[in-house]
């Protein structure tokens, strides 16, 4: 059975990694579990719980910068920022049902760590992008701090960007530092019927070529929109493209009727408005398809958007499964039924697909011992493999920290 451990001061993470060291003992480290899911099982006795590292330490809105532990439930965040109309701009999804956790979004940190952006990722950036600095405690068993409390900050290597999509195999981090922005004063989603992907593609890019700074930008095949459980979506009975624009309201107005009009050459235009917009972008970001699909094995795929067409055709022609597009074409997302037996999760088909379209793929939900047995995470050139070999050494030498949660041999 494994022993959850709850250290609350940097002083007791100190004493645990070098007992861990001592002791060659793996720690699986983990915020509220939440995405627990993502990445390799991580096989280790002891299980570092950072839920005690909670709490806002500094919210300053008119510097729009937070600090808090890393430990601090997102929810506590949202709640904190959207009372002074400001939120995270990389627009984070909450994949607590994905992953079947229904008491919550995860941890700040954890959010972090897996550096998820959800639909904005195409405008504001990344996760990382508005990960201003942190503290934390290494496989070393030694304190790093990194960055600070402003937007620019130069005074040394900018590890922030490091440590966000590391998983926690490289430190634990005990408060975090981001940049946040003000909401929209209004959003406004234009929906285009009835195209197939690549039409689709095709005016997505259209769309996000104009002056009309679209902010999300998303296709959902007929059969992927009829799960989405919303007004003009799901019971639309086709195929729905989407492009959303923010801003002040005679901005957001104009920008909407422009594209309506632009768009109106592919096919009959709609619009989502207030809550009906904000719902449909929630429910993209939460993978809402697959939320209803829950014994599917649901892949990630980044690739160029004139290439990702294409290649969901030529891995839906080898399985059955069903997609949608994110990022403009740019995010592909397939989740496939379970064949069960020595099934691989479809993983040859889609390594086989993305080495010819160029990206990379990750596995993001499948049973444990199928994400044991694959490769979760884009495999990695011989060069790139060594030089993660040597920063996980830098930060980690004695590999005690979430081992092979990224890679089965680091």
């Amino acid at each position: 059975m494994t022993e959850i451990l709850r250290p609350d001061s940097p002083d007791q993470l100190f004493e645990l990694v070098n007992w861990a060291v001592a002791e060659k003992q793996p720690l699986k480290i983990t915020g509220s579990n939440s995405k627990d899911g993502l990445g390799r099982p991580v096989q280790a006795r002891q299980t570092v719980s950072l839920s005690a590292f909670s709490g806002i330490r500094l919210y300053e809105p008119e510097e729009l910068v937070l600090s808090a532990g890393a430990g601090t439930p997102v929810s506590e965040i949202r709640a904190a920022l959207l009372a002074k109309g400001q939120d995270m701009a990389f627009e984070p999804p909450d994949l607590s049902a994905f992953y079947g956790h229904g008491d919550g979004e995860g941890t700040l940190g954890g959010l972090l760590a897996c550096n998820l952006s959800g639909p904005r990722r195409i405008k504001s950036g990344a996760a990382r992008d508005h990960f201003l600095g942190f503290t934390a405690v290494t496989g070393r068993g030694e304190a790093v701090k990194s960055g600070g409390r402003v937007v620019k900050n130069v005074t040394g290597y900018d590890l922030s960007k490091l440590l966000a999509g590391s998983h926690g195999t490289l430190g634990m981090m005990t408060e975090v530092t981001l940049k946040v922005l003000p909401v929209s004063e209004k959003l406004r989603t234009v929906l285009v019927y009835g195209l197939d992907d690549r039409q689709a593609v095709s005016a997505l890019s259209q769309a996000l070529g104009t002056p009309h700074e679209v902010s999300a930008a998303a296709h959902l095949p007929a059969a992927t929109a009829a799960r989405m459980e919303l007004s003009r979506v799901s019971d639309a009975g086709r195929a729905v493209t989407a492009v959303r624009v923010e801003g002040p309201e005679p901005s957001a107005l104009f920008r909407c009727d422009a594209l309506r009009s632009e768009l109106s050459a592919y096919g009959e235009t709609e619009e989502l408005h207030g809550q009906n917009s904000r719902d449909f972008w929630t429910k993209v970001g939460a993978l809402e398809p697959f939320v209803q699909a829950p014994q599917q094995i649901v892949w990630r795929l980044s690739t160029a958007p004139s290439a990702a067409a294409g290649t969901a055709a030529r891995i839906l022609e080898q399985r059955d499964g069903q997609h949608y597009y994110d990022w403009g074409g740019g995010l592909l997302w397939i989740g496939f039924d379970s064949a069960g037996g020595d099934d691989d999760g479809g993983e040859a088909i889609v390594r086989s697909a993305i080495a010819e379209a160029g990206g990379h793929a990750t596995l993001m939900r499948a049973p444990d011992p199928l994400r044991a047995s694959v490769a979760v995470f884009q495999p990695q050139e011989p060069g790139k493999a060594a030089l993660s070999a040597r920063i996980k050494t830098a930060f980690d030498p004695s590999g005690v920290l979430n081992p092979g949660r990224m890679y089965a041999d680091s």
